[in-house]
């Protein structure tokens, strides 16, 4: 007698991958936790119902209730794009102790000050904690309200009897609901808090801004849908032992989604920088080893200098390759580069190669840079033309200087920041002459020979 095949009779929430048995780990989308027993599906006919309010043309959409309101942080409304939409869900994320709950309480005091009832919620600290913060920081305001409370049910209370204009949680992974199973932070309950709070800020035209956690692997705990129902992602950013930290926008339904937001973590709080440029350079003399570049935070161009030491590697020893904020595995080929190309016998060297002021370098416009820190590490001495000079451009197998985007907005903030020549990819429209562009003199050099050449580096080809 043939055995009949079993039924699939569980299914995974997330991606609805079945399998006949239940297992902690979805194997299609790898989530954990969202792998449920399932019935057997009933189709049910859907009876149409009329509409309580009729569709309309959207050019007679009135605008108004969508207007940007100001946080009150410069850097903060850059990214956004312009400030707070009424009814936006924000979700801001990022490690432990890079200063979320440090600069929601900011906004939601600079909120508060400007006569907006503003209410914040704290599930990780009690309020007397929250209160000793805002003590530290100047966070106190007249309009700000403070509940600390795990419970959505008592969340929406607290919403209900204030009646905020902006609602801030502390954080989404800590708040729960008797509805749903699970416990707190597990994939159905942040579903279901979430998509609570995204209900009533719609309903109510209330911005709603959420604190959540990452994983050790830098993704936004909880499920992926989470990230689906808020309107913004913002990823939080910053190296612990830097006080500089980063806002950036990977999802944005009302504004640009490349933006960068820039602030520095103190001891009284966290301040703005609306120029950040300055953090990453050193020292405005040049010594050997060092070299300036221009990199493209979204739309933002921040200046970055990297620095590079070489050495004769011991007798009997391997020669080290050590990068800090820098890709390794591009460090590696460009000493490979620079070694055939340039004819610079590096395999004998240690290399030591490091960005400044705790960046995070790894764009490939920065290589013709960490080419040129390299070579003036390497002849012990800063050539003539290096020391006002930013180099531009990514470096091929081939020793070819690539383009890069946003050359123009890059040689413009080299000479606001009072650089005088700019090396940049060549073109087919300029060839290798020179012109002068933003008030610095744009020198293109077609590979990293011609580069370092119009550097005036020693024993290379000038153009």
């Amino acid at each position: 007698m043939a055995r009949t095949a079993a039924k699939p009779a569980f299914r995974c929430t997330e991606c609805g991958w079945t399998t006949v048995r239940w297992v902690g780990r979805c194997g299609e989308c790898q989530a954990w936790g969202t792998v449920q027993e399932q019935g057997a599906p009933k189709l049910k006919e859907v009876r149409a119902q009329p509409p309580i309010k009729g569709a309309v043309p959207i050019a007679e959409v009135p605008t108004e209730a969508s207007e940007r309101a100001l946080s009150g942080i410069g850097e903060l409304d850059r990214v956004l794009g312009g400030g707070l939409v009424p009814g936006a869900v924000v979700l801001l994320a990022g490690e432990p102790g890079v200063g979320k709950s440090t600069l929601l309480l900011e906004v939601a005091a600079h909120w508060a000050r400007a006569g907006r009832r503003t209410l914040y919620v704290s599930g990780e600290e009690s309020a007397a904690q929250v209160r000793l913060r805002a003590g530290r920081t100047n966070a106190l305001a007249d309009e700000l309200y403070l509940a600390a409370e795990t419970d959505l049910g008592t969340v929406l209370g607290h919403v209900e009897q204030t009646n905020p204009s902006l609602l801030v949680v502390d954080s989404v992974q800590t708040i729960a609901t008797a509805e749903a199973d699970g416990s707190p932070g597990g994939v159905t309950q942040v579903r279901e808090v979430t998509g609570a709070l995204v209900r009533i800020a719609k309903s109510r035209g209330m911005a709603v801004l959420l604190i959540g956690h990452v994983t050790k692997d830098g993704n936004i705990a909880g499920p992926r849908l989470l990230e689906h129902l808020v309107d913004v992602v913002l990823a939080f950013e910053g190296d612990r032992h830097s006080g500089f930290r980063m806002v950036r926008a990977t999802k944005n339904r009302y504004g640009p989604a490349d933006e960068v937001g820039c602030f520095e973590l103190v001891d009284a709080g966290i301040n703005e920088v609306p120029d950040p440029s300055g953090l990453f350079i050193s020292q405005s003399v040049a010594v050997p080893g060092t070299a300036i570049t221009v990199t493209m935070e979204g739309r933002r161009p921040l200046l970055a200098e990297v620095q590079a030491l070489v050495s004769t590697t011991g007798p009997q020893q391997n020669p080290s390759r050590v990068s800090a904020g820098l890709d390794r595995q591009r460090l590696l080929m460009l000493l490979a580069v620079l070694q055939k190309r340039c004819r610079m016998p590096l395999h004998t060297q240690d290399c030591h190669a490091s960005s400044v002021g705790g960046a995070r370098v790894t764009e490939p416009s920065a290589d013709l840079a960490l080419a040129v820190a390299v070579a003036s590490s390497y002849v012990d001495a800063v050539p003539e033309g290096v020391g006002r000079a930013v180099a531009l451009g990514e470096i091929g197998l081939a020793g070819e200087l690539r383009r890069v985007p946003g050359v123009d907005r890059r040689i413009a903030e080299a000479g606001r920041l009072g650089f005088d020549t700019v090396i940049v990819p060549a073109s087919l429209q300029t060839g290798l002459k020179s012109y002068t562009q933003a008030g610095v003199t744009v020198q293109p050099a077609a590979t990293v020979m011609d580069a370092l050449g119009f550097l005036g580096f020693p024993g290379r080809r000038r153009g």
